[in-house]
């Protein structure tokens, strides 16, 4: 018997359960389809490929004191799609739960470290002070939580604004904050509501800017709408005419939109593996002349430890020498890797001094599963040992 179509209502993918399992599945890869977005143009006539190197197997790695294998692992991560690469060797590629190698998957919060590419560049063209308060940028904002936090501070999560990211609330702040954003349905009765509007109205403060690591995404999307103001343009148009189309990515890429067209930058850009793979390459080619080098080696040293190991994400990397800069995690040593994060499975993880590029993308059935990013670095690591 052939599958119904469209299927049932129960089984449809609706703005009301797009993240959740067994929807996000589907969605993940087909988000333009659920929320409204706008299209990052690439250059089809700049498109560079990958050489192909000797076939490679993910490696077994022990986790937990248990042997865990590759096939297990992108079982058990539910990974949608996984590139290696090694200098411009394509060395393992693979795609599953029906994801293919030209399908776009959200990245959820590796959104924020791709804002962070843009900002480098703007910083460079003299576009952007980071030393410079929000409210010099966006002066809507003197009245708000934000007046006062540099943008640096935006860029580091080291903002004193009161907001509790907690993915699993049904309630409260940050579901008007998802509703601000398309990502969830406005209920009846609700007033029309859009981000910069919301963005206006977090006014709650819980400490001092410039303080500890503490993790809030509406820093990100704030952090977009002074690099609009800026620059004088839709994210889109800047992150196509001065990364995308010159990095030679294969597709276009994509970012959620609200109801009056503001970009969620801190969650809602989707791209396919193997261009996000790109990415990590340019960061490994020293920004290959697109991103400055000085902004990646900034990124790779300059974090603060302490405001790190005091913040809210230590726990989860316990051990570990680290710290966050420009949107990035950096495990600090002698080759530090650098890496982004995102809810559900996203991962982006790269060596420099080895050339060596992991870019993941999954729809865990969980916003946070931090065994699994963890395995994904274990596995990564183990790449670098004996690639």
């Amino acid at each position: 018997m052939k599958d119904q179509f469209p299927v049932s209502a129960d089984k449809q993918v609706t703005l009301a359960n797009w993240r959740t399992a067994p929807f996000n599945e589907w969605a993940f890869h087909h988000v333009s389809e659920v929320v409204p977005s706008a299209v990052i143009k690439h250059d089809p006539a700049k498109v560079k490929s990958f050489g192909t190197g000797s076939d490679l197997d993910l490696p077994d790695i022990q986790f937990d004191g248990k042997k865990v294998t590759g096939n297990e692992f992108l079982q058990r991560s539910h990974t949608d799609g996984l590139v290696v690469l090694h200098n411009n060797e394509l060395l393992y590629e693979t795609y599953r739960t029906g994801m293919t190698v030209s399908d776009p998957h959200i990245l959820m919060s590796v959104s924020k470290s791709m804002l962070a590419l843009l900002v480098g560049v703007l910083v460079d063209q003299g576009k952007l002070d980071l030393n410079a308060s929000v409210e010099s940028y966006l002066p809507e904002l003197e009245s708000s939580a934000f007046a006062g936090a540099t943008l640096q501070n935006l860029l580091d999560m080291r903002t004193g604004i009161g907001f509790d990211e907690d993915y699993l609330a049904t309630e409260g702040q940050i579901i008007d904050y998802r509703k601000a954003t398309n990502w969830n349905p406005v209920e009846p009765g609700d007033s029309p509501v859009d981000l910069r509007s919301f963005l206006s109205t977090i006014t709650d403060v819980d400490g001092p800017h410039g303080g500890v690591f503490d993790y809030k995404s509406p820093c990100t999307d704030l952090m977009g709408w002074v690099v609009e103001r800026a620059a004088g343009k839709p994210f889109g148009e800047l992150f196509s005419e001065y990364i995308w189309a010159a990095i030679g990515a294969e597709y276009p890429a994509m970012v959620t939109v609200d109801r009056l067209g503001a970009p969620r930058v801190a969650g809602g850009m989707s791209m396919t593996t193997r261009d996000l793979a790109r990415i990590g390459k340019l960061m490994a080619d020293d920004g290959a002349g697109i991103i400055p080098k000085a902004w990646i080696e900034d990124i790779e040293t300059n974090g603060d430890p302490e405001a790190w190991d005091k913040g809210n994400f230590a726990e989860y990397f316990p051990g570990m020498s680290m710290h966050y800069r420009s949107k990035w995690y950096v495990i600090r040593g002698e080759s530090p890797i650098l890496f982004c994060l995102g809810i559900h499975g996203q991962n982006l993880f790269i060596d420099r001094k080895a050339k060596l590029v992991m870019a993941r993308q999954a729809s865990g059935p969980e916003p946070l599963d931090i065994t699994s990013d963890l395995m994904a670095l274990e596995i990564f690591k183990e790449l670098v040992r004996t690639v």
